[in-house]
């Protein structure tokens, strides 16, 4: 803005040698004045929030040095306190907890899927827990005690058991499709111990023997047909106060025994095929007599 003043001179007042002079005002007047201000209220009331904003964030989430929140980022290692909500896949190389705490791995809706990737981008073994079952696919299965004992391990050939002794508790027992290698087959206290094969044959064999006892009660052999006891190399022992035999066919009666007709006695033949029966025992052996049995 440009302002016009006038000046007389101190002589006299003629007018002569009357000169003007011109003032200069520098700045923003009026409405541009307002809006500068009004602009810079505004640029310090944004940086005031944001500074607000960013105070309130670090508070929420405990940001700090060592991680956020429950996060703490070391060297090698995250580690997470307290309840953690994963909603995409996690890659880890190891899950462990703390000392004295327990590490719970819980699905609200889905299953929980743990998976081992090989270089190709592949699952080489997973274990799957469902709402109904639990699926586990890999090469080999094996359980390890915290000692480092294989306890059970299961894998395309066969399946060992570990441990000295496995009991079976169901009420019909264990059913297996084909053979089993144990070397003792035992039932609990005050409970009966019984081997089946409701449609096939049923074979017990071992390189050493096969020994069959019952401390506190009596063993019993039952087949629909034949039942063989076959030893290749040495003999077959029945320890017993008493052996019976109650249907051997019976061949002939002897003459001239001189026992009483209440109270016969018998005697048990062999036919060279192995066949057993009996006959009327006499003063001398009557199996030759009766052989016709064979």
């Amino acid at each position: 803005m440009v302002q016009a003043q006038s000046a007389s001179p101190a002589g006299g007042a003629d007018g002569e040698g009357t000169e003007e002079q011109y003032v200069y005002r520098l700045g923003i007047y009026g409405w541009r004045k307002r809006s500068l201000y009004l602009l810079v209220i505004l640029l310090l009331s944004i940086l005031v929030i944001n500074f607000a904003l960013t105070v309130w964030i670090l508070r929420v989430t405990c940001l700090n040095t060592e991680g956020m929140g429950q996060l703490r980022i070391r060297a090698g290692r995250v580690r997470l306190d307290g309840v953690s909500e994963f909603l995409f896949p996690l890659f880890a190389q190891e899950i462990g907890s703390k000392q004295e705490t327990s590490l719970l791995v819980h699905s609200e809706t889905h299953n929980v899927s743990i998976k081992s990737i090989n270089r190709r981008g592949g699952v080489s073994s997973s274990l799957t827990l469902g709402p109904q079952s639990i699926d586990i696919t890999g090469k080999r299965f094996e359980v390890m005690s915290n000692t480092g004992t294989s306890l059970f391990s299961a894998g395309p050939e066969h399946c060992v058991v570990g441990v000295g002794k496995l009991t079976v508790t169901g009420e019909d027992g264990a059913e297996c499709d084909h053979s089993i290698e144990t070397p003792l087959v035992r039932a609990e206290g005050s409970k009966h111990l019984s081997l089946e094969a409701p449609t096939r044959s049923l074979y017990m064999d071992a390189p050493k023997g096969v020994h069959i006892n019952a401390e506190s009660g009596s063993t019993k052999a039952l087949s629909n047909t034949d039942i063989s006891l076959l030893s290749t190399d040495g003999v077959l022992v029945l320890d017993a106060e008493w052996v019976r035999l109650p249907r051997l066919p019976l061949s002939g009666q002897a003459e001239g025994t001189g026992q009483d007709e209440e109270q016969p006695l018998y005697e048990v033949c062999v036919c060279p095929d192995g066949r057993l029966y009996t006959s009327e025992a006499g003063l001398t052996s009557t199996c030759h007599d009766y052989s016709g049995k064979c």
